[in-house]
This record gives structure tokens, sequence and C-alpha cells, in this order.
């Protein structure tokens, strides 16, 4: 081959390689924005609407904390979400059926308290219909399609069973720690510090948080805020 043709040959090479990058970026970008078009339903952090927060409570425990914290909230005109574990709720029936009674949201909290970033689809998809199914049969309703996972970790089979089954996933704009930290001043202040309209505020069941609560309520209240349920707030 003469010094021509090489030249030429290598021309044409790179022409064809530069015609293969092209195309495969192209082909990635366009299934790449799919598969994040198809990841954007994932975890919401925040809410919309104006003068709105919504307080939630996720609840494996702290029975003896669940109902005053629930009148505490009627007793100030507020609504909140209560994020039900299953095994809590199969031994706390009747706490179940007061907090509908009541008007409070049930949302889902998976069974067992797993972390759901390792479990497959399978298993993701039992947590969540098994506690579904006992909170409608307590209830007589059908619950909130909200899903806050335990410990926050989430997953992309969790994700993907939660758009399945038509659930939102439900993480937290601030986090009061209230679970390790059993201070009625630091929960309180975690939860209304630098509060702003769409403020998710994850809460559960505990001696401080109940002392904390109308301090934080008070807050809500001086900012012209209303304290409503996830679903109203997100929707």
């Amino acid at each position: 081959m003469n010094k021509k043709r090489i030249t030429e040959f290598y021309a044409n090479a790179a022409i064809v390689l530069m015609l293969l990058v092209v195309a495969t970026t192209a082909f990635s970008g366009s299934y790449y924005g799919k598969v994040f078009e198809k990841e954007a339903y994932a975890p919401v952090y925040k809410g919309v609407g104006e003068n709105k927060v919504s307080l939630m409570f996720n609840v494996y425990g702290g029975d003896e904390y669940v109902l005053e914290i629930a009148e505490t909230l009627s007793r100030n005109g507020y609504n909140a979400t209560f994020f039900i574990g299953g095994v809590w709720a199969a031994k706390n029936v009747e706490t179940v059926k007061k907090l509908h009674d009541m008007g409070f949201e049930l949302g889902n909290h998976g069974y067992n308290h797993r972390d759901h970033s390792k479990l497959s689809a399978a298993e993701n998809k039992k947590e969540i219909t098994v506690t579904e199914n006992l909170l409608r049969e307590i209830t007589g309703v059908e619950p909130a399609k909200l899903f806050a996972p335990p410990s926050g970790a989430i997953g992309k089979a969790m994700n993907a069973v939660c758009d399945e089954l038509g659930y939102k996933v439900i993480m937290w704009t601030r986090d009061t720690i209230d679970w390790r930290d059993k201070d009625s001043q630091i929960v309180a202040s975690r939860a209304t510090k630098n509060m702003a309209s769409g403020d998710l505020v994850l809460m559960h069941p505990t001696a401080h948080t109940l002392e904390a609560l109308p301090q934080v309520l008070d807050y809500i209240k001086s900012k012209g805020f209303s304290a409503v349920t996830v679903s109203n707030i997100i929707a």
C-alpha cells in the first residue's frame, strides 16, 4: 500500500470512528434521558404550595405518645401524616383506628423496619403491600399511597416497586433526629430553625417530641403557616 492510500485509509477510519462516537453518544444520551425520566418519580424531599408545612411521624414504637401527639395537633387545628409500621399496627389496632377516626393521614412505613435499599423487588413489594392491606383492614379505607422508607434507606428496586404500586416515596426536608437526641429544645430547634413553606418535618412519637410539639406548633402559627398532611403539601 503506497503512502497516499495509507493516508486515505487512516482518514476514512477517523471519519468512521467519529461517526460511531456521535451515534453512540446520541443513543446513550437518549437512553439515559429515558432512565432519568423513568426515575423522576423517586423520593420527594420538599412539598409545594404557599404557607404550608407538613409534620410527619414515623411510627414503630412510642405507643403511649402517639395519641397524645395526635390530640395536641387536633387541639391546635392542625393535621399531620403518620407513617405506620405494619408490625406496630398489628399490635396497636385500636390506636390506628383512632388516628384514622381523628382525620389523620396514614402512610406506609413498611412492615418490619427493614433496609429497603438492600431488599429485592419481591421483598420490597411484600413489605409494602402487607402493610397496605393491614391498614385497609383496620380502617376500612384505602391508606394513602405514600411510602416512607425506614431509616431513609432508598434503592432502585424500592423505587421501581413504589412506582409500580402507585406510591410516592417520601423523605424529608428537615430531620429532628428525635430518636437519638432526647432533648425537647433540640427537637424544637431542628424542626423550626429557618423553616420554610413546603418543608417536610420528620419526627417520631417520643416523650421529648411530645414536649417539643407545642413550641413547634406555636412557631408554625407565628410564621402564618398551616400544618397539613403530606398528600396536601405535595399535591
